[in-house]
């Protein structure tokens, strides 16, 4: 169901001079009927105005609150979405760079590791030298 130029003005709380003007200045679409009259689709118009709550109301009765914010998102739902998103996608980010210097470090402590083994056993070797020691009886003689 297309709207007529008032009817738009009601469901969307706006004078019809403000709806012709966004008309014409290119902001909604809207073609023009065999009488002359403007025909404007629903979800251009709404595009650029949302809803009133009384024109919205009318429209579905029976809706409560929580149905309501399911099917209808206002201008303020797809910013804070927008805002949302922007924040999952930086907090990704860090989780990847968090995860890349965990990495990083698990390697480091196991070459760090390696290397601590590998000087135990050079340290051991050098404290238990194990050579026979010859002891001369003559001070100026050495074996």
């Amino acid at each position: 169901m297309k709207y007529s130029l008032s009817e738009a003005a009601k469901a969307t709380g706006k004078n019809k001079t403000t709806i012709q003007r966004a008309i014409k200045n290119g902001k909604i679409s809207a073609a023009k009927g065999d009488s002359g009259s403007y025909e404007i689709e629903p979800s251009e118009l709404h595009r650029v105005f949302p809803p009133t709550a009384a024109q919205h109301d009318a429209q579905h009765p029976q809706s409560n609150d929580t149905q309501h914010r399911g099917f209808a998102f206002n201008r303020s739902d797809l910013e804070r979405v927008f805002e949302l998103e922007k924040a999952l996608a930086v907090a990704r980010e860090k989780a990847q760079g968090l995860e890349a210097q965990k990495d990083q470090m698990a390697d480091t402590i196991n070459d760090l590791r390696k290397r601590l083994d590998s000087s135990e056993g050079r340290i051991t070797a050098l404290l238990t030298d194990d050579r026979p020691k010859h002891i001369s009886w003559w001070p100026w003689r050495r074996s």
